[in-house]
């Protein structure tokens, strides 16, 4: 389809260019210096935010990897530091509070400690932030960003789309007035 367009609006743009097209068969996977270990660790986090239930958790829609993506692609390196070093911080707090780490942990290890970095991401640090009329940044707190990063990436993968969520592929007409039945997924795409 792209070659047909390109011959239709002038020929020359895209002759020879097989690598561009292959490129844009190949997923994003710029991890950037997140090691596979680091992935891994992230697949746990958010695997502990959105476990498997009826439907696939966020460990197999590859949070982790897209986490990862995010940081590094979109993140600027003050953003970047504050993700890693909260990842340390979890590792640091499971050492301290059960002797093991984040990885040899029971899940419900994990699910404590991650409520105790959700509450405290949830407070307001300093004066200065609770008198503030921003909302608070995804900066502010490593947990917050990882949260978001997490909602973000599950719901926008296949597993979230499609499993979590009822897909319409193509956008049906307009509907103002859906009934809703308890129990059903939210939609992905409005229809």
């Amino acid at each position: 389809m792209i070659r047909r367009v390109s011959a239709w609006l002038g020929g020359a743009a895209f002759i020879g260019s097989s690598e561009l097209l292959a490129a844009m068969e190949v997923p994003a996977t710029n991890t950037g210096s997140f090691t596979p270990a680091d992935i891994a660790f992230l697949d746990e986090i958010a695997e502990t935010i959105l476990p498997e239930t009826k439907t696939p958790g966020a460990k197999a829609a590859q949070v982790g990897t897209f986490m990862a993506v995010m940081v590094t692609d979109c993140y600027r390196p003050p953003q970047q530091a504050l993700f890693r070093d909260g990842m340390a911080r979890i590792e640091a707090a499971m050492q301290r509070r059960a002797q093991v780490s984040f990885m040899q942990a029971s899940p419900a290890q994990r699910l404590s400690l991650l409520n105790e970095f959700d509450q405290q991401q949830k407070k307001p640090s300093t004066p200065a932030r609770r008198s503030s009329k921003r909302a608070m940044a995804p900066q502010d707190h490593f947990f917050r960003m990882m949260k978001e990063l997490t909602l973000f990436g599950y719901f926008t993968s296949e597993i979230g789309c499609t499993q979590a969520q009822r897909y319409v592929e193509t956008p049906g007409h307009f509907a103002p007035n859906v009934p809703y039945v308890p129990g059903t997924p939210s939609w992905a795409d409005h229809a």
